[in-house]
């Protein structure tokens, strides 16, 4: 095979820099369907005001946006390309980082053409504007109050304990790197000793215990999620720097000996090859202006 203009990438992508006249159509025709993707996004991630609570218990008013419509928009997608392969949508979650995509794939001879749509965005977690969520705050404060000087003692008495148990058993010369491991690969060890500590403290204590972790749960209960990204196009190493926005990037691969490639000679593209992968391309640009 020659290779005359060809890129330092697993693919081919359209919207990169060329001096072939078919690529170039192809480029101007991306140029179209990335300010049309945008537009998309940019109307399905309309922010609505939405009132939560800080943490400090001061109410105020933030914007937020509905990823559910970004869902939608892409189930429309689904349905239109529904002669190209595709897993559907997907998701990706990562502390307070989300990702919707969906890729799709079709082929034209020994050619496939590729398409990689996604919305990158960011999770803020604030507690709905609830007298109740104030009244758990105050008990939770209360409570961790009335157990700070118990949980020193525990905590030292714990201690006391679990060397004493461990020395019991046979175990010498523990250090606190030991203590994690023996803890880590040990569960029914670890319930032993738990157990144990558990059984020096008062009914008291283990009451208010109780009641804290049940609180700090119903206050978990009360967080509302809410939304925000940037209405710029990305690229996919942005993307994987976390950054906000969104992609749409259309890919030619050439399929030789059942493997992909994205090195090829674009002279290998014939007029009747040029026109198939040009009506692919359409239906990507049809797929924007519904």
């Amino acid at each position: 095979m020659k290779f005359k203009e060809v890129y330092e990438s697993k693919f081919m992508r359209i919207g990169s820099i060329s001096k072939n006249e078919f690529f170039l159509k192809l480029n101007k025709q991306n140029d179209i369907i990335q300010e049309k993707f945008l537009n998309k996004i940019i109307e399905s991630t309309k922010t609505i005001p939405v009132k939560v609570m800080l943490g400090d218990s001061t109410v105020k008013e933030i914007q937020t946006f509905e990823p559910k419509n970004i869902e939608l928009m892409f189930s429309d997608f689904l349905r239109e390309l529904n002669e190209w392969e595709s897993d559907g949508i997907s998701h990706s979650f990562n502390d307070d980082l989300r990702r919707i995509f969906i890729k799709f794939q079709t082929h034209e001879e020994k050619f496939i053409i590729s398409l990689h749509i996604s919305i990158q965005f960011h999770v803020l977690l604030y507690y709905r504007p609830m007298q109740k969520v104030l009244d758990l705050q105050k008990e939770a404060s209360d409570i961790i109050d009335k157990t700070n000087i118990s949980d020193s003692q525990y905590s030292e008495e714990g201690n006391k304990i679990i060397l004493q148990r461990l020395e019991e058993m046979g175990y010498d010369n523990i250090n606190e790197q030991n203590l994690f491991e023996l803890f880590y690969n040990d569960e029914k060890l670890a319930k032993i000793l738990s157990n144990k500590i558990e059984s020096t403290q008062t009914d008291n204590i283990l009451e208010l215990n109780s009641r804290k972790k049940q609180v700090l749960n119903d206050l978990d209960n009360l967080l509302i999620e809410t939304f925000q990204t940037s209405s710029v196009i990305i690229d996919e190493q942005k993307l994987v720097n976390g950054e906000e926005g969104c992609l749409c990037n259309i890919d030619i691969e050439y399929l030789e000996n059942n493997a992909k490639h994205g090195l090829f000679d674009l002279n290998l593209i014939s007029s009747e090859l040029q026109e198939k992968i040009t009506r692919k391309v359409d239906q990507i640009s049809s797929l924007m202006n519904n």
